[in-house]
């Protein structure tokens, strides 16, 4: 039998291939929107929260997320909207911003003086903020959307649905809320992997595994990981929990300089997708 040669140049193009394939997944990230960015240097936000965007990183962050001008786009438990500062305006004329708050709890306290705050900061600038539309994320994990959502968003929440015990409502109802194919973008204080996970996230921070088994659960597909919000110099061994760390300072003027020098915590950038079937 005549053994068979093979010229090595005809290798060169499936060598190619398997070469340059991996490199396909590590792309460099898309290029921010112009009228992105054009929004994160507005006027209409405050210096105080614009000082925060080295930390936060807006434009990063949802970029990595996808998100687009003309997209349905939830916000989960915004606070005191620190990021609908940003999202109403971009997709004010061809997009569609739901703000998904927690239902009027007075006897808890700082959630409650956020929402209220929230309301505030809502009717003072109706121009930004007119053509939002509200809405009420239940305990039990109820939300009513008027359409699917292309995109899901929540900012360092994982840890008050833990001590809450919604966690498994919370991550199913956006589960719920995506249309097929759709995103849901996690940023939360990210625990030291080497310490076992507080299953109430009391400190305020939650194990990076522990956020992806919980969209896991939901049905989500883990899609990508980013270190855009990272700060290796976040020890998170405080008695105090994260909120030792800038910009709550609990501990007030003791040892101040050393937490504003270590800056935000270190923070998880997660992007899961709900399967397209």
């Amino acid at each position: 039998m005549t053994a068979l040669r093979t010229n090595p140049a005809l290798l060169l193009p499936v060598l190619g291939f398997f070469v340059l394939a991996p490199l396909a997944a590590h792309a460099e990230a898309p290029a921010p929107d112009a009228g992105l960015k054009e929004v994160v240097a507005g006027d209409h936000r405050s210096e105080k929260n614009k000082a925060r965007d080295k930390y936060r990183n807006p434009v990063e962050t949802l970029t990595f997320f996808g998100i687009k001008p003309d997209m349905t786009v939830v916000e989960i438990y915004p606070g005191r909207g620190w990021y609908t500062e940003i999202l109403a305006p971009y997709l004010k004329e061809n997009g569609t911003l739901y703000a998904a708050q927690r239902p009027s709890e007075p006897s808890y306290g700082p959630g409650q003086r956020a929402v209220e705050a929230f309301d505030q900061k809502v009717k003072d600038a109706p121009e930004l903020y007119g053509d939002m539309k509200r809405t009420t994320l239940t305990n039990e994990g109820d939300m009513v959307l008027s359409e699917p959502a292309d995109l899901v968003l929540t900012f360092r929440n994982t840890h008050s649905l833990m001590r809450r015990g919604t966690e498994n409502e919370t991550f199913a109802a956006m589960f719920k809320a995506l249309k097929p194919g759709g995103v849901l973008g996690v940023v939360q204080h990210r625990g030291d992997p080497n310490v076992e996970q507080d299953p109430k996230g009391g400190k305020g921070y939650v194990n990076e595994d522990y956020v992806i088994a919980l969209a896991e659960k939901a049905g989500f597909e883990l899609a990508e990981k980013s270190e855009i919000n990272a700060n290796p110099k976040d020890t998170k061994d405080y008695a105090k929990g994260v909120w030792t760390l800038p910009p709550s300072l609990t501990l007030g003027d003791e040892d101040r300089e050393k937490y504003m020098a270590i800056g935000e915590s270190d923070r998880m950038t997660l992007k899961f997708v709900k399967p397209a079937s």
